[in-house]
């Protein structure tokens, strides 16, 4: 199947010949559906905090969190390309949406106006005026979400990376120091660098903190075959074969290598203002609360079951009413610890308001024990597609992430991953079809094995900007 040529371009990506050939057979297998049984809802995999129990958490979370490391992991390589969409469409091709007729009635509401203006000569030619937003001069059709302007303050405008920056040192700072990991393209790398390096000192003296900031790129190893609708190996004009990169689960080698005690998950776009922010600052430090109350136990437990003192019925129930695992009538010694014995998140799910993403389900596992996961539509069968329409929450990606053992050493996460939870996709290249295949999803398959605890938090934590229309909602403005 394959040529030497080949062979070296393999080897190139940090790939095997195996891997490749495994990753054709998924294209020819398909992937299975997950055995979904339930959608999680409020006191039935869903926990829903009363003000008290806020408090209780925000407290915990601040008693502890000088005694930790802390870092907020954003994943940020994502083109602004989808955002974008409908402006590149009037531009090429003359296509014009309603869409088009709000961004232009609207488009001094919009933050990067004051920066439009500066390249703009005239604004009665609509056109040139997109074209201003996506090509020369903004540039915006070829840059991340996260180098962006998305919010005003007066005269201060803030690209959505900034908002991360304000984001972490309300809540991700320890000893005065605020940590961020961005995973980003190659490609930008230095241009996040060097907006990085100019704003930061503004924040930190603005907020009395000091940012140690890194930065990482989705590895080539990582990327996955394409092919032709055949499933044979797709070749580009030149006769080589053509490698994509896998989604976001290629990232959970970016998040293994992160070394902290907690980790705060959240996307680039999910982001908004200073007079908005409350909610999402105070269920931050809830979320991490819960999470170190009950690695605490967890690790008390493991210890109590390794030197055979612990009492199995009251382990038992911390799993199933703490943990969230629904476990069999038969579950010994070595069940409970190899379930204690994981990493554990803690994610907040939103009301489900129509907006698309992955939901909170019961999913039942060859063992008998039932887990908690978030599954995305492609992974859920038509025969259990009801279910689907049942949940009453979807996923924000709003996660918390615990990745120590009881000992103090770190999870190897990708250890705790189910490679059976791929996606397969049809997309194009030069104008030919192919298929493409992500890896599990981040807060998906690739966390599948990981011990998850859901809770329900306002939507008002909720703000992505999936089209540039959105920053005229609200909680951009």
């Amino acid at each position: 199947m394959f040529t030497q040529k080949d062979v070296e371009q393999i080897c190139q990506h940090g790939l095997t010949v195996e891997a490749v050939e495994n990753q054709i057979e998924n294209f020819r297998r398909g992937f299975p559906s997950l055995n979904v049984v339930a959608a999680a809802s409020p006191n039935d995999g869903i926990k829903v905090l009363s003000d008290e129990e806020l408090k209780h958490y925000i407290a915990a979370y601040e008693g502890v969190v000088d005694d930790l490391s802390v870092v907020k992991f954003v994943p940020a390589s994502g083109a602004a390309t989808r955002m974008f969409k409908e402006l590149f469409e009037f531009v090429n091709d003359g296509k014009r949406g309603a869409g088009i007729d709000r961004l232009l009635d609207n488009i001094k509401q919009f933050a990067f106006y004051p920066e439009l203006k500066k390249v703009v000569s005239s604004f009665d030619d609509d056109k040139a005026v997109v074209s201003a937003i996506i090509g020369k001069g903004l540039e915006y059709g070829s840059k991340p979400k996260g180098l962006v302007t998305f919010h005003a303050y007066g005269d201060e405008q803030r690209k959505a990376v900034e908002e991360h920056l304000v984001e972490a040192a309300l809540y991700g700072t320890s000893k005065g120091v605020a940590r961020l990991h961005f995973t980003v393209s190659p490609e930008h790398e230095q241009a996040f660098i060097e907006l990085l390096c100019q704003r930061a000192k503004v924040y930190e003296k603005r907020f009395g903190v000091r940012y140690d900031i890194t930065f990482s790129v989705q590895r080539p190893s990582t990327d996955t075959i394409a092919v032709n609708p055949d499933n044979t190996p797709f070749r580009t004009d030149d006769g080589a074969l053509l490698f994509r990169p896998a989604g976001h689960g290629a990232l959970l080698a970016n998040l293994n290598d992160v070394d902290a005690d907690i980790i705060f998950v959240k996307n680039i776009d999910n982001v908004t203002t200073d007079a908005q922010r409350q909610d999402t600052i105070d269920y931050k430090r809830a979320l991490a609360g819960l999470l170190t109350e009950l690695q605490q136990q967890t690790f008390a437990y493991l210890r109590a079951i390794k030197e055979g003192s612990a009492d199995l019925a009251v382990v038992r129930e911390f799993v199933e009413k703490q943990l969230q695992v629904k476990l069999p009538a038969e579950c010994d010694a070595a069940m409970l610890e190899r379930l204690l014995d994981r990493p554990i998140r803690v994610c907040g799910m939103v009301r489900n308001e129509g907006e698309p993403g992955g939901g909170p389900f019961w999913v039942a596992n060859a063992d008998g024990v039932q887990t908690l996961q978030i599954a995305e539509s492609s992974q859920i069968s038509e025969a259990d597609m009801h279910l689907m329409k049942s949940a009453t929450h979807f996923n924000p990606v709003d996660l918390v992430c615990g990745v120590r053992r009881y000992d103090g050493t770190k999870f190897d996460l990708s250890r705790y991953t189910d490679p059976a939870t791929g996606f397969i996709s049809s997309k194009s290249s030069g104008g030919r079809e192919l298929r493409a295949q992500e890896l599990p999803g981040l807060w998906n398959g690739a966390m599948a094995d990981w011990n998850t605890i859901f809770v329900d938090v306002p939507i008002s934590t909720f703000s992505p900007v999936k089209v540039v229309q959105d920053l005229l909602r609200p909680q951009h403005q």
